[in-house]
C-alpha cells in the first residue's frame, strides 16, 4: 500500500535526515522543522527504521486536516481506516499536543480522538471495551495553527536506542546526534578521526558503523514488528540485506580517549556490542597528550560543558590543550558540539568556518566546524 511516512528528527537536522532518505531511493514531499515527509510503502517503512541513522523515529501519517471544534477532531478521526492496522486485541494510545491552536486542551484532545479511533474500531470488532493486550500502536494528534497531524509510529523507543550502549556514562550524546556529527564533518573512511572527550565511545562507535556500513537498527526491535499489517517477511528479508550490505574490509584509523578508566572501559564493551572493537582503539589518557604525526586528520568531539558536566578549570584545559594541538598541527579539522560560546576565541582565536544550531535533549547547542588548511 502506498504510505505517507514522516522520519521525525532533532531541529537541525532536517537536511541530513534528507539525504538519507534520497539515499534509500524515496521521493520527498517535504522538508519542515523537526520532520521530513516521504511516499514509501510498508518496505520503504521497514528500511526506514534499520537505515535512517540520525533521525528520531519513523511515523506512518494518516491524515491531516483543519481543526476549528472538537467534532472536527472526532470525524475526521473516526475517518481513518484503523481496522486496517489495529487488530481487535491492539493496545493502542492516543497523544496529543497543541500549538498555537484554538483547541489548546490536550487531554481534552486524546479523549475525544481515543473515543472516535473506539468508535470506528467497533464498527469491525463486537467488543463493548477492548482488552489492549497485544501489540502496541501509538497514535499521536499535533495541532499546529489549527491544522491536525494524525500519525502512527512505527518506531518505538527511538531510533537512538540501536541496541549496542548496554553501559552508559555521564551525560551520554545520543548516538543520532553522534551520527549527524560525523556526517556534517569532512571525515572519511581513509582518514584519522579522533574524540579526545570520548567518554563511553559514542562517536567513534557511530563513525565506525558508518564506514563499515551497518544499518542502525539492525540489532534491535521495532513497535511495528508485531503488526499483522507488516507481513513479517519483509522485515527478515531488509534484515538480511542489511548484513549482505555489511563491508567486513575496511581498514580504519579511529581512536577514542578519555581521562576516565571507567569510561574508557564502557566504550570498549559498546564497541564490542556494535561490532566495531577491532576498528577503533581506546585508550585512557588526558587532553593534553594527544600528540600526532599524521599530516591531517580529523577530530570530533562532545566535550563537557558548564551547564552539563565538569567546572570551568577542566574546560580551560581541555581548550588549552586543543590549541596547542592544532597550532602545531594546522591541517587537522576540529568538529566540537557545545553550548559553551568561548570555545572559538580560547582555541582558535577566531570565528568557526560554520555553525550550526542544534538541540541536545533540549538544551541548545552549537556544532562548531574549524577547517584546517590543506596539506
Amino acid at each position: 500500500m502506498k504510505l505517507e511516512i514522516i522520519a521525525a528528527t532533532t531541529f537541525g537536522l532536517e537536511a541530513i535526515v534528507r539525504r538519507e532518505i534520497e539515499a534509500l531511493a524515496y521521493k520527498i514531499i517535504k522538508t519542515e522543522d523537526g520532520k521530513v515527509t516521504f511516499m514509501g510503502d510498508e518496505r520503504a517503512m521497514v528500511r526506514a527504521n534499520l537505515w535512517l541513522r540520525t533521525a528520531d523515529r519513523v511515523q506512518i501519517k494518516m491524515a491531516e486536516f483543519r481543526v476549528t471544534e472538537f467534532e472536527d477532531i472526532y470525524q475526521n478521526m473516526r475517518g481513518i481506516h484503523w481496522e486496517e492496522w489495529i487488530p481487535m486485541e491492539g493496545n493502542f494510545v492516543v497523544n496529543a499536543v497543541s500549538v498555537k491552536s484554538k483547541i489548546s486542551s490536550v487531554p481534552a484532545i486524546q479523549k475525544v480522538g481515543e473515543r472516535a479511533l473506539i468508535d470506528r474500531l467497533r464498527e469491525f470488532y463486537p467488543l463493548d471495551r477492548f482488552p489492549k493486550t497485544g501489540a502496541s500502536f501509538d497514535i499521536k494528534i499535533s495541532l499546529h495553527k489549527d491544522v491536525a497531524t494524525v500519525t502512527l509510529d512505527t518506531t518505538g523507543p527511538g531510533l537512538n536506542k540501536r541496541g549496542y550502549r548496554r553501559l552508559i556514562g555521564k551525560a551520554p550524546l545520543k548516538e543520532t546526534m553522534a551520527a549527524a556529527m560525523v556526517s556534517l564533518s569532512f571525515w572519511k573512511p581513509d582518514r584519522i578521526l579522533v574524540d579526545p572527550c570520548c567518554g563511553s565511545g559514542t562517536i567513534p562507535i557511530e563513525a565506525a558503523m558508518i564506514a563499515k556500513n551497518i544499518a542502525p537498527g539492525l540489532s534491535r526491535k521495532f513497535a511495528s514488528e508485531d503488526w499483522d499489517a507488516i507481513p513479517t517477511e519483509v522485515w527478515k528479508q531488509e534484515r538480511a540485506n542489511a548484513y549482505k550490505e555489511i563491508r567486513n574490509d575496511v581498514n580504519l584509523r579511529i581512536f577514542g580517549s578519555d581521562i576516565d578508566p571507567a569510561a574508557i572501559k564502557i566504550a570498549r564493551e559498546n564497541a564490542e556490542e556494535a561490532g566495531v572493537d577491532d576498528l577503533i582503539k581506546f585508550s585512557v589518557a588526558d587532553v593534553s597528550a594527544l600528540k600526532t604525526k599524521a599530516l591531517s586528520g580529523v577530530m570530533i568531539s562532545n566535550p563537557p560543558y558548564g551547564e552539563r558536566i565538569g567546572d570551568r578549570q577542566a574546560i580551560d584545559h581541555i581548550y588549552d590543550s586543543w590549541k596547542e594541538f592544532f597550532a602545531a598541527n594546522p591541517t587537522w579539522s576540529l568538529f566540537a558540539l557545545t553550548s559553551d560560546k568561548t570555545i572559538e576565541d580560547k582555541v582558535f582565536g577566531r570565528p568557526a568556518d560554520r555553525r550550526r544550531k542544534l538541540y541536545n535533549g533540549r538544551m541548545e547547542v552549537c556544532y562548531y566546524q574549524f577547517h584546517g588548511t590543506r596539506p
